[in-house]
Parts: C-alpha cells; structure tokens; sequence
C-alpha cells in the first residue's frame, strides 16, 4: 500500500501531441485493454461497497438522498475533457488522473464507515493508484510532457454534523465515484476504436 501511495501525485499534461496516429500503435492498444480490464475490476469494486452501503443503512437510492445532499460537501469529479466532441486523449487522462487521486483520498470516508471492509477499500485504493501510475507510465512513453507534484495528501476530507450525514455521505462518494469510473471506461473503449 505504501508504495501505491508514493505513486500518487497529481498532474497535468502541458502540451501533447494528438493521439490519433497511436491508435494502430500496439503497445498503445495493449495499455488501453489492460486498463479498461483494470477499470472493470475498480468498478465491481465500488459497486460492491454500494452494495454493502445499501444492505448495511438502507441507503440505496439517490434520489431518496437529494434533500440530505445539499447539506454535505461531498466532491464530484468531472471528466468533460473525456465526453466533449473536442476529445483529447492527453487531457481526459490527466482529469482521470486527477480524479483517481481525489477518490482515493475520499475513500478514507468509506474506510471509517465499513471498518469491517477495510481490505476491500484498501484493495480498490492500491488498484487506483495503480490504474493512475499506469496512466502516468504511458503518456511518458508516449513523449507528453507532465508535471508532477508533491505527493503529500492535500485534499481535506469531509467532516458530517451525524452519523447519518456520514452515511450518506458515503453513498454519494460511492455513487459519484462509480460514474466517475464508467465515464473513464468509455473513454478508453472510445481510444480502442479510433
């Protein structure tokens, strides 16, 4: 787990070439079926913990939640850079990067509410920072350049006034993780078929 944690460090590509002479590339091909495999896999593991989260505290749809939501100060992720008709490769994969790295901070919120799952969170924590490091890996084999910064966790994590507001604050980080995830697959399902 250490070591994922030294792997994380947010960054941003500065300036990168467009990825659609890569796409007959097969090392290219092969990091994005590896990866969306990868994907896959951190799906079914958030889908998981969703699931523990509803038979746990009958929290299980998010529309019943909405009222209590505006209460909490829960992060969402945005991908716009991986769904605009403007698609680069080089900046939908720093947003994910991006993201993955505030999701895995987040997840301590789960972490503290499912102490008994705590190595299903620490599994799908290791496996973000792995899918990001690999993302990292491949747009420096690629020649894009990229910043990196510190890797100490800036992200504060959210404070609840309840237990139930840390319930459902957990929710909506799974759910809004879960989204976050299916919009990176279909955004390297989008690369395999260019």
């Amino acid at each position: 787990l250490l070591l994922g944690v030294l792997l994380w460090a947010p960054w941003r590509v500065l300036h990168g070439a467009p990825l659609t002479e890569l796409s007959g590339d097969q090392d290219f091909q092969l990091f994005l079926q590896r990866n969306l495999e990868f994907t896959r896999k951190i799906r079914g593991d958030v889908a998981a913990l969703q699931r523990v989260v509803c038979d746990t505290f009958q929290l299980c749809k998010e529309d019943e939640l909405l009222l209590v939501r505006q209460d909490l100060d829960i992060v969402h992720v945005p991908l716009e850079q991986c769904h605009k008709r403007t698609f680069q490769a080089e900046t939908c994969f720093s947003q994910i990067r991006a993201g993955l790295h505030v999701y895995h901070s987040s997840l301590a919120t789960i972490q503290a509410l499912l102490p008994e799952h705590a190595g299903l969170v620490e599994t799908l924590q290791l496996d973000m920072a792995n899918l990001s490091s690999n993302i990292q890996q491949q747009m420096e084999d690629l020649g894009l350049a990229t910043v990196t910064y510190p890797s100490e966790n800036q992200d504060p994590h959210p404070t609840f006034s309840s237990h139930f507001h840390h319930q459902v604050g957990g929710f909506f980080i799974l759910a809004n993780f879960q989204r976050f995830l299916e919009t990176a697959y279909r955004a390297l399902r989008h690369l395999t078929s260019l």
